[in-house]
């Protein structure tokens, strides 16, 4: 098992305006419109491939409070075999996988897909939140961030 380098609240309070700045640009997209839902899966999906275990394990407990369901959270990573996801969050995964996989470049058709379902507007905040993310990414993985441990619940707390 690795340790942190650092910890997420040490971002705060090392580099504040870098960290305001980033959270800034998480933000627009949720702001402009972008469901919530839809976001987070986006984001979850990023974290996976970056291999982010404190985005990951933060993007699944804030889907949770949003209720995203279950199955869409765990079947994330295999999207594309899950027939549960809409066709507006496969052309968001697929341009999210395709954002933060820029080495291995991306044709046209991944561009053309998620025009189909998301008005210019939409598809700008959409790439500002995968970039967002990445960037989130960048620093959770560099830092070894601590994931969040999840909340007790109260009936169990209370058992």
């Amino acid at each position: 098992m690795s340790h942190a380098r650092s910890e997420y609240e040490d971002f705060k309070k090392i580099a504040p305006d870098a960290y305001d700045l980033v959270l800034a640009l998480g933000q627009v997209a949720a702001k402009a419109g972008l469901d919530k839902q839809l976001l987070e899966l986006v984001k979850l999906r990023a974290s996976q491939i970056n291999g982010c275990a404190f985005c990951v394990q933060h993007h699944i407990l804030l889907s949770e409070r949003l209720g995203v369901p279950a199955d869409k959270l765990h079947l994330v990573a295999v999207w594309r075999e899950a027939p549960i996801y809409s066709a507006r969050e496969r052309a968001a995964l697929a341009w999210a996988e395709a954002l933060t996989l820029l080495a291995d470049g991306f044709g046209d058709e991944v561009y053309a897909e998620v025009q189909r379902e998301f008005s210019e507007t939409e598809l700008m905040y959409l790439t500002s939140a995968i970039a967002s993310i990445n960037v989130w990414n960048r620093f959770g993985a560099a830092y070894r961030w601590t994931p969040a441990k999840r909340p007790i619940a109260a009936n169990a707390a209370a058992s």
